[in-house]
């Protein structure tokens, strides 16, 4: 089967049992970074005799099939990201989508998410939200697609550059409003975790 696994968005404390048992005992862990899960693994004072190969935006398409061959052959893989759950703005829905259309099993072994940490950070009226991923890039674009959010009265949750963020923020204002309240979350669960 084809195991998502969430790991920790910072502090190694949030990694769940569960994860250390199926990272120990893998047979294939496709990870977005294969040295972020060396680090990871480091961390965890754990080892795993897994074979890892890299599964990232670059090159998902084409290890999906590898993937699907290893499934095929009665192994499971599990699929881990860099910082919190496969699929959210990470790998992993090309090899969800293949198994599901030939009947092999998926699962999800839950762990920590940038998404619902920063809702539950923020001071804002969460009960209802929209995940928009990453906002594009180039200005044009951008301003498109926050126009596109004018009119949304759920809090909207993306993630963003460093570097980009201030630009951003400064176009939101301009667009969805200046008195539109706005949190932005860094660093979450680390040493220097900041909520402004």
């Amino acid at each position: 089967m084809v195991i998502l696994a969430g790991t920790p968005i910072g502090d190694t404390a949030s990694a769940s049992p569960r994860l250390v048992q199926t990272l120990q005992g893998a047979q294939v862990i496709a990870a977005e970074d294969t040295r972020r899960l060396t680090d990871l693994l480091h961390r965890l004072q754990i080892s795993t005799s897994a074979r890892v190969v890299s599964y990232f935006e670059g090159n998902e398409a084409a290890r999906t099939q590898e993937l699907l061959e290893a499934l095929l052959a009665g192994q499971d893989v599990v699929v881990v990201t860099d910082a919190g759950m496969p699929i959210i703005s990470d790998p992993g829905l090309s090899l969800v989508s293949a198994a599901a259309e030939r009947d092999i099993p998926v699962t999800c072994f839950p762990g920590p998410s940038a998404v619902p940490t920063a809702l539950a950070l923020s001071g804002l009226g969460v009960g209802h939200f929209l995940f928009d991923a990453f906002p594009p890039r180039k200005p044009g674009p951008r301003k498109a697609w926050l126009e596109s959010l004018r009119n949304e009265k759920r809090a909207i949750v993306f993630f963003e550059s460093p570097h980009r963020v201030a630009e951003t923020l400064a176009e939101a204002a301009e667009i969805l409003g200046a008195d539109r309240p706005a949190a932005v979350c860094r660093e979450l669960t680390k040493t220097y975790e900041e909520i402004r």
